[in-house]
């Protein structure tokens, strides 16, 4: 069996502010460790479960983030940004039987969790076929787009029930929970528990109850939160600005979304 896990960091447990999340910063270090535990636990969950290949995405800012060393020696890492439009999920594809989500968190314009936010803080929603799309609403899509099921997701309590809402089979692990600009978090090594016992579980289910159909048709919506964005964006192939902060953009290629998305930054 073949994982693949996309690690992103501000639905890690405990982080609060951007400075836990942004290297270099004195506050990063520690959560720096509790992501990598994080996905460690997912992997070693994942193996037991029958997983005997793992890829791993960093997913977070620089995409630097995870502590090498302290992964099993039978996984691969891809770390930095290689400029696919798949981004999150870069090296994504068929041969994989399932995809794992941790540290996520919840869409932008969401109140679930303080450093809500979809790519990038210049947007206020990105809307796919008129719902608040989160990235992992995107990145479940793009696994879609290669047969790929989302079997876990571990994040906020608001990303966690988006992916129930998604698809009920999708187990979740909620390691915290926004409200206002606070975050209540469980104990980190609660946590790296419930992770690596939920992997375990998601990857010996059956599969195929995880899948998620991909729109046949995507109408997107993008609302900046500075005109001048909205208005340079406009002009990438097929965009069209609608009065002065958001532009639309539809295709029947899904895969044309994620070209769109990697350069509207």
């Amino acid at each position: 069996m073949k994982i693949f896990i996309s690690a992103d960091i501000e639905g890690t447990t405990g982080i609060t502010v951007w400075t836990e999340c942004e290297k270099g910063k004195p506050d990063y270090e520690e959560f720096q460790k509790q992501m990598t535990a994080e996905v460690v636990a997912a992997c070693e969950g994942a193996m037991e479960g029958g997983a005997r290949e793992i890829i791993i995405k960093d997913a977070h800012d620089t995409a630097r983030n995870i502590i090498v060393s302290k992964l099993p020696e039978n996984v691969k890492l891809i770390r930095e940004w290689s400029g696919h439009p798949f981004q999150m999920v870069q090296g994504l594809d068929e041969s994989f039987d399932a995809a794992i989500f941790t540290g996520y968190h919840s869409r932008a314009g969401s109140d679930t969790n303080p450093l809500a936010h979809t790519f990038t803080d210049s947007v206020m929603y990105i809307k796919v076929n008129g719902r608040f799309a989160s990235e992992f609403l995107i990145n479940s899509y793009s696994a879609a787009y290669v047969g790929v099921p989302v079997v876990m997701v571990t994040g906020d309590k608001g990303i966690c029930e988006e992916a129930k809402g998604v698809n009920p089979g999708i187990l979740t692990v909620p390691v915290s929970e926004g409200e206002g600009t606070s975050n209540i978090s469980i104990h980190p090594n609660l946590a790296v528990k419930k992770i690596k016992e939920t992997a375990k579980k998601a990857v010996s289910g059956d599969l195929s109850k995880c899948k998620i159909e991909l729109p046949g048709k995507s109408e997107v919506e993008i609302l900046y939160k500075d005109n001048r964005l909205a208005y340079k964006t406009s002009f990438y192939p097929g965009a069209r600005l609608e009065g002065t902060h958001t532009i639309k953009f539809e295709s029947n290629d899904y895969f044309d979304v994620l070209r769109l998305l990697s350069f509207m930054k």
